[in-house]
């Protein structure tokens, strides 16, 4: 009988841990791979509510200290906005992988034909022209992208006078929104006798700083903020408040001066604010 061959120990260990780690970098390929299949997803879309945004909004008029009254104003806002951004970022995410099929002439199933007809639903304004495929998908992509945090904040802040109007106290609209149906909203006292619009009334915050940004995104008045914010995207620069507020020169009637005052806004409250502008 022949002697049984003896591997050494050493050997032993080294092929072991060599399986190991194959299976350790398949593992982690396979997670860290994302397909369009993983990331057009109309589940995909959905980002948790915060019970905050449903709540009344704070008498921020009774702080004594400006200083606090502007932290708290910020605190109150930032965490749906935040969570907006996560949704349009999500959003982003998807046309990007959607441009990837239609470059790559792949046909897309039913569930991915729905997500590209919501996001079309959300982003393209009613004043558009009828668009070939090609140019939904440069549309979407300029227009589906997310909004400087800092910006949204001073815009509020300016629009609402620091969450004490009665349009922010009783219908959550810190941004001076308009609507245009009977009822919707609230009537103004200065309106003109042959005005119909109202300052738009919403049901809760996250309603409200929705409408803001996809007003943003995809109203006509406000292409100039989007191709400033995709030229920054192309040259790899940092998208920041101060460039886009730029954009913002159709906002309100003060023109540039609007615009001047929020950069103003931006330089003297960035202390109050724990992200960058």
């Amino acid at each position: 009988m022949r002697d049984a061959v003896k591997i050494p120990f050493v050997t032993i260990a080294i092929v072991i841990s060599t399986v190991v780690l194959i299976v350790f970098l398949q593992q982690f390929k396979s997670k860290n791979t994302d397909t369009a299949e993983d990331i057009i997803r109309l589940d995909g879309l959905h980002v948790a509510t915060l019970d905050a945004s449903m709540e009344d909004v704070p008498s921020f008029a009774n702080y004594a200290n400006v200083i606090e009254k502007k932290r708290a104003f910020f605190a109150y806002l930032q965490p749906e906005i935040q969570r907006q951004n996560e949704i349009v970022t999500k959003e982003r995410q998807m046309v990007l992988a959607l441009q990837g099929m239609f470059l790559q002439h792949e046909k897309l199933n039913k569930h991915q034909q729905k997500v590209f007809k919501k996001l079309i639903a959300k982003y393209q304004f009613s004043g558009d022209e009828e668009l070939s495929l090609e140019q939904t998908i440069e549309m979407l992509i300029r227009r589906v992208d997310s909004i400087p945090e800092a910006l949204i904040l001073v815009q509020a802040a300016n629009e609402s006078g620091w969450g004490a109007s009665r349009f922010a106290q009783q219908g959550y609209n810190f941004f001076g929104l308009w609507c245009f149906k009977k009822g919707c909203g609230f009537v103004p006292k200065q309106r003109d006798d042959d005005a119909k619009h109202e300052v738009a009334k919403f049901t809760d915050l996250s309603h409200a700083v929705m409408t803001y940004m996809r007003n943003i995104n995809r109203h006509y008045a406000y292409k100039d903020l989007r191709m400033i914010r995709e030229n920054l995207r192309q040259d790899g620069k940092p998208v920041t408040a101060v460039a886009l507020a730029s954009g913002l020169l159709s906002y309100s009637e003060r023109g540039q001066e609007y615009i001047d005052e929020l950069r103003s806004m931006l330089r003297v409250n960035r202390k109050h604010m724990v992200i960058s502008i």
